[in-house]
């Protein structure tokens, strides 16, 4: 344990296994990847034991099913084109992704729900659909995502002057389990305008570096927008003459835009420093609103073997991610765990290392020896010079 920097005591172990959420002090002490994290145990005898662990993300959980359906028949009246579909199970569906010959449309869409084709039922409304191509965009919104709905018959009302020609469309039924996220709140951003590259920086600055996975940027403005946006994070920096000058990583790259507001996923990475660019383009600079960051929750799943007082150590530059077993039978861990808790942070004590003491601690010893061999070899030169 000495070749760490800090532990915490593992308070409540009671089972063989256990789950530890892993607190946000900690990512800023420890390695990328957080290799450097391990779990010893101290027995009764003073033997040191070294627990197995799993480390997981607490992200979402998506499963899909694509549902098999008929296309009944299309139709046209004043309010727009209809297209019908006949759903043979009994299967709910939550998203029907379209596909049309057309590659530039706005068009809002209605979705509505019936067991006997004559009463029908609102799903969504006014749910508009995107498609833009051209020399600098190639951008396509046609997912239709809804509540879990469970209906015999599904019709679509386009609302278009032109006629919509569906090529395909997909009927799923999406199970999600929301992960769990924490809200990292921001310390300080500063916005800042470029004309001359037509961009848009924002510098983010957080509390404390922290593992993030998802970033969303709520714009003011309502009109239509569609901006290239990347996102980096600060992963080196070095002081100059002229200043701190900072290296850059791309976290994500995409599109800013007023219909798919969903936000920003990407891998999860300890930062504390992040930059966006907004790509303009010819367009004036959107009025930004406020950010939010997040990140997953990150658990250890341990198992115990033995009594001893455990404690959960990290902060070792020269550590490799450990390998064991239980990360190849993750089947058999239990699925509901007790959660463990964590003491304070400690800083572990190292061994003092013995120093090789000087001959001569004082310097005046020095001179008087090299005093007297200088006065010892001018002695024995004068005695040859006289016997010549």
């Amino acid at each position: 344990m000495e070749q760490y920097n800090y532990k915490r005591e593992l308070k409540g172990v009671s089972d063989q296994w256990h789950k530890l959420i892993l607190p946000d002090e900690i990512f800023g002490k420890t390695l990328p990847g957080l290799t450097d994290i391990r779990i010893f145990g101290i027995t009764a005898s003073n033997d040191t034991i070294e627990v197995p662990y799993l480390l997981r993300l607490t992200t979402e959980k998506i499963s899909s099913k694509e549902i098999a359906f008929k296309t009944l028949n299309t139709s046209q009246n004043d309010k727009g084109y209809y297209f019908t579909f006949e759903i043979p199970t009994t299967e709910p569906i939550t998203q029907i992704k379209l596909g049309f010959k057309q590659e530039n449309f706005d068009w809002r869409i209605k979705l509505e729900g019936s067991q006997n084709l004559n009463d029908w039922f609102t799903i969504v409304e006014n749910y508009r659909i995107l498609s833009i191509k051209n020399e600098i965009t190639d951008f396509q919104f046609t997912k239709l995502i809804f509540p879990s709905s469970k209906y015999r018959f599904f019709r679509l009302l386009v609302d278009s002057k032109e006629k919509p020609e569906l090529t395909d469309a997909n009927i799923t039924q999406l199970v999600i389990r929301d992960g769990k996220f924490r809200n990292y709140p921001i310390k300080k951003f500063i916005i800042a305008e470029d004309r001359k590259k037509q961009e848009t920086t924002i510098d983010i600055e957080l509390q404390m570096p922290v593992p993030v996975s998802y970033l969303n940027i709520d714009v003011k403005d309502l009109f239509d927008y569609y901006r290239p946006i990347t996102i980096l994070h600060i992963y080196d920096s070095i002081k100059t003459e002229q200043g701190w000058k900072f290296s850059y990583n791309t976290l994500t790259s995409g599109t800013l835009n007023s219909i798919d507001k969903i936000g920003f996923k990407f891998g999860s990475t300890t930062v504390k420093k992040l930059k966006i660019i907004i790509h303009n383009l010819d367009n004036r600079p959107l009025t930004i609103d406020s950010i939010q960051v997040k990140g997953y929750e990150h658990e250890l799943i341990v198992r115990f073997t033995e009594q001893a007082s455990y404690f959960l150590a990290y902060g070792n530059k020269s550590s490799t991610r450990p390998l064991y077993d239980i990360n190849l039978f993750t089947e058999k861990i239990p699925f509901d765990l007790t959660e463990l808790t964590l003491g304070n942070e400690q800083t572990i004590k190292k061994s003092d290392i013995p120093l090789t003491e000087p001959l001569f601690k004082n310097k005046a010893w020095l001179w008087a020896i090299m005093s007297l061999i200088i006065i010892v070899l001018g002695w024995f030169s004068l005695k040859m010079i006289r016997k010549k």
